[in-house]
């Protein structure tokens, strides 16, 4: 899937050439090292010629400074991904300085941004970090208020960029973001335009649509769904060449709460490469006016994203000149091409040049 991305991309907005301002950002995540054999997910699995920024998920934060999350992040995982870009001159790496559990992300930040010699302490560890690990940049939830340069300049090397993943719901976006002065600070925003519904909610509805249609709207709020978040963040303020629209590489699904997946195994939550399993023996449908696939068998039900809904989201980010799309998540596409019984992303890439070579 992710490759049929980049492939429409290039076809239609000539990204190969090095001059283009269109960006695939990519998240790796590294508990996908502990999936179930053969969903099981490492650096060396990644085609580095699939997309133009590499994002690792995650690290942490200890005494007000970045750290390693895994405990072979930089033994193993670290040295594999930044292996990728010797594979692809252009390809940029950054890691991400989200920490899984919500509780523990949030009192650290918490605490992190209390004060200036607290920020001052983790904005130099994401500095030696960076440099030290060989990442690119950082990509964070929250406003990061770093140097614009003077680092880089006394170093001798490449400006570290500073971007973010950030919420797609008005509601948290009004409450929590300074959409005009987040978008100055940030070299880009991927908004993360999925889980708009899923098992939480009282009856199905799309993870990730792009449109909403006369019905929908009557039993549906309009702010949840990816064209109105895209214009939202742009008519407030923030450069539309700045801003990455999420694709999801996962469905949601309902069943009572959702039912999981024999190798992500999280309720309500199937990749793209169980998704092809359930297709072969599910009833498949498209809903028109939301330019998305779904599909059921007896009680379940599935919204997720193909080859169709991406090219109708494609051609939106390009009539809107938005930045590009960012995949959530490289991991949860069907690698291998075992599962949905077609090339893997490796295969059908292979004829095609390494974007730095364009």
């Amino acid at each position: 899937v992710i490759f049929e991305i980049m492939n429409y991309l290039r076809s239609i907005i000539n990204l190969t050439t090095c001059c283009s301002a269109y960006k695939l950002v990519c998240y790796f995540t590294n508990w996908s090292q502990y999936r179930p054999e053969p969903a099981k997910f490492f650096p060396r699995d990644v085609d580095p010629c699939l997309c133009t920024h590499l994002i690792y998920a995650f690290a942490t934060m200890n005494d007000n400074k970045i750290a390693p999350y895994e405990w072979n992040d930089i033994d193993v995982l670290y040295p594999g991904f930044q292996a990728l870009k010797e594979q692809s001159v252009g390809l940029e790496s950054k890691v991400n300085g989200n920490q899984r559990g919500r509780t523990t992300s949030l009192l650290r930040f918490t605490t992190m941004v209390s004060s200036a010699a607290n920020r001052r302490i983790f904005i130099c560890s994401v500095i030696d970090f960076l440099r030290q690990h060989e990442f690119d940049g950082i990509d964070l939830d929250i406003e990061y208020p770093g140097s614009r340069g003077k680092e880089a300049e006394e170093a001798g090397k490449p400006r570290l960029l500073i971007t973010a993943a950030v919420s797609a719901g008005k509601e948290t976006t009004d409450a929590g973001y300074e959409i005009a002065e987040i978008g100055k600070l940030l070299d880009f925003i991927s908004m993360m335009t999925y889980d708009f519904h899923g098992g939480w909610d009282p009856c199905t509805g799309h993870n990730s649509f792009l449109f909403v249609g006369q019905l929908a709207r009557r039993i549906m709020p309009v702010l949840l769904l990816q064209e109105y978040a895209m214009k939202y963040w742009r008519d407030n303020g923030v450069p539309s060449e700045k801003l990455i629209m999420g694709f999801p590489t996962y469905g949601r699904t309902f069943r009572l709460t959702g039912s999981s997946g024999p190798y992500t195994r999280e309720a309500g939550f199937w990749a793209y490469y169980e998704i092809c399993t359930f297709l072969s023996e599910a009833t498949n449908a498209w809903i028109e006016d939301q330019k998305v696939p779904y599909a059921y068998k007896d009680t379940e039900w599935v919204g997720y994203d193909n080859i169709r809904s991406y090219k109708y989201k494609v051609d939106f980010l390009k009539e809107n000149n938005f930045g590009g799309a960012m995949v959530w998540a490289i991991d949860l596409d069907d690698f291998l091409g075992s599962f949905c019984n077609e090339d893997n992303y490796k295969k059908m890439g292979s004829g095609l040049p390494c974007l730095s070579s364009g």
